[in-house]
């Protein structure tokens, strides 16, 4: 049979036409490409962006047929089946149950919700809707990492007994950075607890296990940061004028404790000098180990067995036979990237929608996450341990 001819056409919209939205759309555009045995091909449709240029990017080089100021035309379009959302943190909510009160599937980025409230709002709307939905913890589909949940799972590592997991990254170490939306509460929720530790905390999620309780301390090592000149994101830097009040945390750090008993370490931070973009974890077992950096993304550091002359960590590159990884190069050790994980994403989601099954991490596990961020801001608050919520046992 045909494949050209046999996929069924879904008609996609997309909300806010920044950095993630050319991200997302591009993705659609790559994933037949990647993953030719998907019954569905991805039709851009409209896309929404209230900043006129970028609307008209939309059309003339992203690809999608018409634009629009207004996001309801995008959700309520007839044609539209599912909607990608990338807008800030705040709107997430609205943007999110206004797509699935039209019954539309939604890919929309984390953290899904401001704070555990509006993540299981999102969440149990689409329960009831019968919608399928992606978020966007794209460090789930480097094929190292998922070379390590088979690891993890086939028991090579025998009992996994600690871990690390840190994301350091350094886009707010500069104090001129300006005092964009993601360092004010309201508009953000949480700092790098949100925005870092989300990310962190899926992965010990999806290699570990739940979280059932934690012990937190968290820091705003920059206080205050300078009012932005004109739009723009939270790269831009400006050189003197007025400051204002950094409103959430710079630095969070947690103890956790795992359901299974396991215990792990977790630190994130925006404003670390020397790690750039660092999204790691370490397992510790009791027959062997893994270790991965995002810097390293298509290394994987294995350790199996407890004794020999050549006992220790070996290096092991990404190849055909771990995760998605044949999908997009025929040989090992060439390298992928953070693009192409967002692919891995993307075709994720088609397929729960060709299943009718959820595929992926979608909003399930975003709120499994949120409830430990919840935790992890009350126990930074309380000084003491506290219980992670039964939304983490997804």
């Amino acid at each position: 049979m045909d494949t050209a001819t046999a996929k069924r056409t879904i008609g996609v919209g997309l909300v806010s036409v920044g950095w993630m939205g050319r991200i997302h759309s591009q993705s659609l555009r790559r994933v037949c490409y990647h993953h030719p045995e998907l019954g569905l091909r991805p039709r851009l449709v409209i896309a929404a962006d209230n900043v006129a240029e970028r609307a008209r990017y939309a059309v003339s080089d992203l690809g999608y047929e018409q634009a629009t100021a207004d996001w309801r035309e995008v959700v309520s379009h007839p044609e539209v089946e599912l909607v990608s959302i990338t807008a800030p943190n705040f709107l997430h909510k609205e943007l999110a149950l206004g797509a699935i009160g039209m019954g539309r599937h939604i890919w929309l980025e984390k953290p899904a919700g401001r704070n555990l409230a509006e993540t299981t709002e999102i969440a149990e709307a689409a329960r009831r809707a019968g919608v399928m939905t992606a978020v966007g913890f794209n460090y789930r589909w480097p094929p190292a990492v998922q070379r390590a949940r088979e690891l993890v799972a086939a028991g090579e590592l025998g009992e996994v007994v600690h871990a690390r997991s840190i994301f350091l990254n350094d886009y707010a170490a500069d104090p001129n950075v300006a005092l964009s939306w993601r360092f004010q509460r309201e508009p953000s929720g949480f700092g790098v607890m949100g925005d870092l530790m989300s990310h962190a905390i899926d992965l010990l999620h999806f290699l570990v296990g739940p979280v059932s309780e934690v012990s937190a301390q968290a820091r705003t090592v920059i206080a205050e940061r300078p009012l932005p000149s004109a739009t723009g994101d939270h790269f831009a830097r400006v050189e003197g004028g007025a400051l204002g009040r950094v409103e959430n945390e710079d630095y969070a750090g947690a103890l956790l404790r795992f359901v299974g008993g396991a215990v792990a370490t977790c630190e994130v931070s925006r404003v670390t000098v020397g790690p750039r973009c660092q999204i790691a974890f370490d397992l510790y077992g009791s027959k062997g180990a893994v270790s991965w950096d995002f810097e390293r993304m298509n290394e994987l550091r294995v350790c199996l067995g407890r004794s020999g002359p050549e006992h220790g960590y070996r290096t092991v590159l990404a190849g055909p036979g771990m995760g998605d990884y044949a999908s997009f190069q025929p040989g090992p050790a060439i390298s992928m990237s953070y693009d192409d994980l967002k692919v891995v994403e993307a075709a994720n989601l088609l397929r729960s929608i060709e299943q009718g099954k959820q595929e992926g991490a979608g909003i399930e596990e975003a709120r499994a996450a949120a409830a430990v961020v919840d935790a992890v801001a009350r126990a930074a608050e309380s000084g003491h341990w506290e219980q992670v919520g039964a939304e983490a046992r997804c």
